[in-house]
Order: C-alpha cells, then sequence, then structure tokens
C-alpha cells in the first residue's frame, strides 16, 4: 500500500484548505484511514482518523474546523480545513491500517509523505 498526500500551501489565517490522500496498491482491506500533524519542534499528533464504516474522531484541538471523510470506490481520504489559524501550521501526513480500528501512530503502518500546511497572518 502506498499513500500520497497532497493539497497543502499557504494560507491566511482563517482560509481553507482540502487535503487528499490517494492510496494505491492492495488496499482491499484498509479499514482505518487517518490524518496526523507535526509541527516545528513538536511530535507528531492525531488530527482525525475515520473508519471503514465512516466512524469519525478528531482531535480535541479541532473544534469542528475540519472535517474527514473518505471515497472507498476512489481509494481516497480528505481531510477539509476551515478556519484555519497559525497554530495549525504543520506538516500533515495520512496514514492507513487494516484490521481492528486504532488512532496509536504505531499501529499504522502505512505513511504518505506529507504535505505541508503553513498558516500566516
Amino acid at each position: 500500500v502506498q499513500l500520497q498526500a497532497s493539497g497543502g500551501g499557504l494560507v491566511q489565517t482563517g482560509g481553507s484548505l482540502r487535503l487528499t490522500c490517494a492510496a494505491t496498491g492492495a488496499i482491499t482491506n484498509i479499514n482505518d484511514m487517518g490524518w496526523y500533524r507535526q509541527a516545528p519542534g513538536k511530535e507528531r499528533e492525531l488530527v482525525a482518523r475515520i473508519s471503514k464504516s465512516d466512524d469519525a474522531v478528531y482531535a480535541e484541538f479541532v473544534k469542528g474546523r475540519f472535517s474527514i471523510d473518505r471515497d472507498n470506490v476512489k481509494k481516497e481520504g480528505y481531510l477539509y480545513l476551515e478556519s484555519l489559524q497559525e497554530g495549525d501550521t504543520a506538516v500533515y501526513y495520512c496514514a492507513a491500517k487494516t484490521g481492528v480500528s486504532s488512532l496509536v501512530q504505531s499501529e499504522y503502518p502505512y505513511w504518505g509523505q506529507g504535505t505541508q500546511v503553513t498558516v500566516s497572518s
């Protein structure tokens, strides 16, 4: 399984972006698709996760500003970012796993290369 994240960029405070994670390879048994982010000098953290049954979980800091979705036919995952703040500046990674749903990063074997999101005032 290979994941390709795209859609990042430079936006002003309050702006929006749509991140896309395209999956290729033997992906018929993928359950969870997650988005994580890593800001400079900080550890990578969960942003949101969606299961194959569309059960979505969000980090508390999202506060209704982001939404996660997936298209199992297109084999893509999406993260919609709205009301962006400077604190959202980070590299955003998509990840995927098979088997039981989990929020634990170490249980995700498949990772994309990351896409940079920069929010400026």
